[in-house]
């Protein structure tokens, strides 16, 4: 079967459709972290979205096509973070249902961020089995549409929209780096660097814990991710086909970090630039701070996927 991929037009597409529902986050500058990393680095701060994470492009995108039939029956899916959010508030933005399928040891606070936003949360078990049998039972009941965090072609275009922001912000760049989790970021974003400005090499970085991507890029296959351990939370799903077809073409390498690395880099962000970052967030950095060699350029582009972190339980608080 051949999967349904975006190209750049489709990009161009979702962008114009989603400019007047979105922020235009902005791309900001740090002297200290530019000496730190010895480069001329350019933080795309999608931390400053809607929800507080680039996931609300892809969900109002996907949200915005559909038609009115299909819309008024609603959207669905499971999630217990960012893509909940995310799809609540373009469904509410849109006027229509969402029901978010959630495991029942979600954070209490992202439960409650995705009630606020008018959602029909349906709790579950914490187990991938039970998330995704819970949803078929709300989809085959209310004949809502599901709309996947990352395996999506409108997702995928969706989020690709945030790097033709950086590239037009911060003009000529030798390297744009994202978080690499499902993929949705790193392939929207692999589509429009390579349409844009293919000189420019996209890399991924991702947590070593968590480094299914980088071990599948290596082997020329699917790996996916068993076990994860990593402060990382947004970064815990595996690559869909769809997302990995994309990576092998355009992604010239997926660097992996250690946690350490990641919290030096989000306690720089909120110490030096003032904004609040999560974990999963902070890759790209942490991977200028701690493999600098393994980046080539000077100008480096670095989105910032997302800012939802519990201030009462920062990733440093249990450190001795």
């Amino acid at each position: 079967m051949t999967l349904a991929i975006p190209d750049f037009t489709a990009i161009q597409e979702a962008h114009r459709r989603i400019r007047p529902l979105i922020h235009r986050t902005p791309v900001e500058r740090c002297r200290t972290l530019d000496q730190l990393c010895d480069a001329e680095v350019y933080f795309k701060c999608e931390n400053l979205q809607k929800v507080g994470a680039f996931k609300y492009r892809g969900a109002t995108n996907a949200v915005q096509c559909l038609d009115e039939v299909t819309a008024a029956r609603g959207v669905a899916t499971h999630s217990s973070g960012n893509h909940a959010q995310a799809l609540a508030l373009a469904a509410r933005t849109r006027g229509i249902p969402a029901y978010v399928v959630m495991p029942k040891n979600a954070p209490q606070v992202k439960v409650d961020a995705v009630a606020g936003y008018g959602a029909t949360i349906i709790p579950c078990e914490p187990t991938l089995q039970a998330r995704e049998e819970t949803l078929a039972e709300v989809v085959a009941d209310t004949g809502a549409y599901f709309v996947h965090p990352y395996d999506n072609p409108q997702v995928m275009a969706g989020q690709g929209t945030a790097a033709v922001e950086l590239l037009e912000d911060a003009g000529a760049l030798d390297v744009v780096i994202t978080p690499v989790g499902g993929g949705g970021l790193l392939s929207g974003t692999a589509i429009t660097v390579s349409a844009l400005a293919p000189e420019t090499r996209v890399l991924a970085a991702e947590p070593l814990g968590a480094d299914d991507a980088a071990r599948s890029l290596a082997a020329g296959e699917l790996i996916p991710s068993v076990d994860p351990d990593t402060i990382c939370d947004g970064l815990l799903t595996s690559l869909s086909p769809r997302t990995f077809t994309v990576i092998q073409r355009s992604v010239t390498a997926i660097i992996t970090v250690s946690d350490d690395a990641v919290k030096r880099a989000m306690q720089l962000v909120m110490e030096r630039m003032k904004l609040v970052v999560e974990p999963s967030a902070v890759v790209g950095l942490a991977a200028l701070l701690e493999k600098r060699d393994q980046v080539p350029g000077r100008r480096i582009g670095v989105i910032f996927s997302g800012g939802n972190v519990d201030l009462g339980n920062l990733p440093w608080m249990g450190d001795q």
